[in-house]
């Protein structure tokens, strides 16, 4: 958690969980931590965890299972993969329009993401 970023804490939280489904890191069926189990490992206050499970649960990421707590929903996966794309589309756009607005020509923003990606895939890469 980043509490200097301008993104309140409890939507880090829920877009650290779709960033998770989104990529397998977490899977259907598969329970998350409780909201003090996760309080205290992020060392934030419960009630915070809890705002961010009633908002995955009101977005059909995380299902109730009762008397055992939070799962990953079934249709969760999808939905999440569809949401990580847009909120990544959201922050490119912002970026393109910085660009644009300062008078980055198309030519240049283009050799710019081209260099990034191979240096952010070399540098991602199991073997990098």
């Amino acid at each position: 958690m980043n509490p200097g970023n301008g993104i309140p804490i409890y939507e880090q939280i829920c877009r650290q969980v779709r960033f998770a489904v989104a990529n397998g890191g977490l899977v259907v069926g598969e329970h998350v931590p409780s909201v003090r189990e996760l309080a205290t490992r992020l060392a934030v206050n419960a009630n915070t965890v809890a705002r961010a499970y009633r908002d995955l649960q009101a977005q059909g990421v995380l299902v109730p299972i009762r008397g055992t707590g939070l799962a990953v929903a079934l249709n969760a996966v999808k939905t999440c993969q569809q949401n990580r794309l847009e909120m990544i589309r959201v922050r490119l756009r912002s970026v393109l329009l910085e660009a644009i607005q300062n008078g980055v020509a198309e030519d240049e923003i283009r050799r710019l993401f081209d260099t990034e990606w191979k240096s952010l895939i070399l540098n991602c890469s199991p073997d990098g």
